[in-house]
C-alpha cells in the first residue's frame, strides 16, 4: 500500500511540477500568447496552427533567434495580410512573451 500511495505522489509531483517551474513571466507571456495569439498559431509543443499558414510558436527560434524579436514586438508587428493583427508590446509584455517563447526552443 505505502508503494502506491509513494508512486501516486510522484505521479502527480511529476505531472505538476512543469507548471510549478514556470516563472511568473512564462507563466503570463503564456496567457498573452493564449488569448493573441492561439486563435491562428500553435504555441505549444505540439499543436497544428488553426491558420495553417500561421508558423507554430515552436519552430520560430528555427527562424529568428528569440532575443531578436524583441525589436519587432516593440515597433509592432505588421503583416501583409489582413489575418495577422497589428501588435505593440509594451516592454512587460515583450520580455513575457519572449521568455515563454524560449520555453519552446
Amino acid at each position: 500500500m505505502l508503494q502506491f500511495v509513494l508512486r501516486q505522489t510522484l505521479i502527480a509531483l511529476l505531472l505538476t511540477t512543469p507548471v510549478l517551474a514556470a516563472s511568473k513571466a512564462e507563466q503570463r507571456g503564456k496567457a498573452f500568447a493564449r488569448a493573441n495569439c492561439a486563435r491562428c498559431h500553435a504555441i505549444d509543443r505540439i499543436s497544428g496552427s488553426p491558420l495553417k499558414t500561421a508558423p507554430p510558436f515552436r519552430t520560430l527560434h528555427q527562424r529568428y533567434p528569440i532575443e531578436t524579436l524583441g525589436e519587432a514586438l516593440a515597433e509592432g508587428i505588421y503583416v501583409g495580410h489582413a489575418e495577422m493583427p497589428a501588435f505593440e508590446l509594451n516592454p512587460d509584455q515583450i520580455y513575457d512573451l519572449l521568455s515563454y517563447l524560449k520555453t519552446l526552443e
